[in-house]
């Protein structure tokens, strides 16, 4: 049988700190006299059922012979005084908190379900921002107006946009020719979005477009129907969003509450 997978590091860092009180006829396996409890043998057991490996007296052997392995270690660590060593201690109250916030927030998710209906209706919000179709665009920045302008009068006078994109000061694509791909308007700040949705394809824009980032001189190469994977697809992630969203929330609520001096 493979090795046992590794359980989280707050189990392992919080067992060296604390053993359990057990009386040895109660418990799972004794090591130099010393018990170890049944309710941490389980979660050993748990965690590896969980991966699909089968209930069965190999099983519980293996993980029999880790929890000697990890009893010799901490009589070890514990013989050396680690467990009174302030770093080590700071460092498993610090996994300890993490074991118990992350069941606290499990239990909120599981008491606080997300619906169906919470995610579809945000499945259709996104699909409203995303709006009907696509678009292939290039741009040039530049830091101020007369160099856009420059470049728009070059333009106009035959030059080829992707030469002229290498005075872009947007390092993502100044050197692709200001290529940007394929992407909805939602994806750009307002000023860029307005001025590529009213581009005809093949055009570029006749005045600078200004933003926070600088002066655009945007070309609207092609465009298309935006395809918007199906619902079921992305609930998973929709799904994870919206817990996070909630858990903010919560946290928010408990901080406005907190005394905090």
């Amino acid at each position: 049988m493979n090795k046992l997978s590794k359980i989280a590091t707050v189990l392992c860092v919080g067992t060296l700190l604390s053993a359990s009180a057990v009386a040895a006829d109660n418990a799972f396996v004794t090591v130099n006299g010393i018990a170890v409890s049944p309710s941490l043998a389980n979660v050993f057991i748990a965690e590896q059922k969980a991966q699909g490996a089968p209930d069965s007296a190999e099983l519980k052997n293996a993980v029999r012979e880790e929890l000697i392995r990890r009893e010799l270690l901490l009589q070890q660590a514990k013989k050396l005084g680690l467990d009174k060593k302030p770093d080590v201690v700071a460092q498993a109250e610090a996994a300890r908190q993490s074991l118990f916030i992350r069941a606290y927030v499990q239990d909120y998710i599981k008491k606080n379900p997300v619906s169906d209906a919470q995610l579809k209706t945000q499945y259709e919000t996104i699909k409203t921002q995303l709006g009907s179709n696509e678009y292939k665009s290039r741009h040039i920045l530049v830091a101020s107006e007369d160099e856009a302008k420059a470049i728009i009068a070059s333009l106009n006078q035959g030059a080829k946009f992707e030469e002229l994109a290498k005075q872009s000061i947007d390092p993502g694509s100044k050197d692709n020719g200001g290529d940007l791909g394929w992407a909805s308007v939602s994806t750009f700040v307002k000023a860029f979005s307005d001025a590529l949705t009213h581009l005809s394809k093949g055009k570029f824009t006749e005045t600078p477009v200004k933003s926070e980032f600088g002066y655009h001189v945007i070309m609207l190469e092609d465009t298309r129907p935006m395809s918007v994977p199906p619902f079921e697809e992305i609930k998973p992630r929709l799904l994870q969003q919206a817990q996070s969203q909630q858990i903010g929330k919560m946290v928010e609520a408990l901080r406005a509450k907190a005394k905090v001096e």
